[in-house]
């Protein structure tokens, strides 16, 4: 296969500039990429899946079968189906959260944007959310595209990385700066 798109390397992103390139072909980049977050997100939650995706003990048909069940009781797209049960043939489950990274980040560099990803101690609503992206966008300069994250031992405030950049202003960062500076002024 061909490829335009540039900066895929690895295996992850050898799979995900494939999916890239099919989901462009039948006009479904933004329904793959749904998917994908979707996929990512119970990943996450779900310890059983997680097990699923990394478990070497499973068979490939165990986890094809498995995977696809999942993708089709989520109302995922045709090609996203597809697209998981090949990663379980081909015994690729483990790396499927970088591909997933690897698609997003790849589908917003072909739109111009830029990746960025915070960190917080609590889910941020809408208008927070909103206001971060916003404020992103005029350091940027452009497009932000935001995944967001909780981490609860964070206690508050946030971390911001976009690129190679990273801000922490979190509580628990300030925290260890102070306990250590307190440990030298004794």
């Amino acid at each position: 296969m061909s490829s335009t798109t540039t900066g895929a390397t690895g295996l992850s992103g050898r799979y995900a500039a494939a999916l890239y390139e099919l989901a462009d072909a039948d006009k479904k980049l933004d329904k793959v990429a749904d998917d994908l977050r979707t996929l990512a997100a119970m990943i996450v939650e779900s310890d059983d899946l997680a097990r699923l995706v990394s478990s070497p003990v499973l068979s490939r048909d165990e986890q094809t079968k498995g995977m696809i069940a999942l993708c089709k009781k989520a109302s995922m797209d045709e090609l996203t189906q597809r697209f998981v049960g090949t990663t379980a043939q081909n015994r690729r489950l483990s790396a499927l959260p970088n591909i997933i990274k690897a698609y997003l980040d790849e589908l917003s560099r072909h739109r111009g944007e830029a990746s960025a990803e915070i960190v917080c101690a609590q889910q941020l609503d809408e208008t927070q959310l909103k206001a971060v992206t916003d404020e992103l966008k005029k350091v940027i300069g452009t497009k932000v595209s935001v995944e967001q994250k909780v981490d609860e031992s964070l206690l508050g405030g946030m971390i911001v990385k976009v690129g190679s950049r990273m801000i922490d202003s979190s509580l628990k960062t300030k925290l260890q700066q102070l306990r250590l500076s307190m440990k030298g002024v004794g």
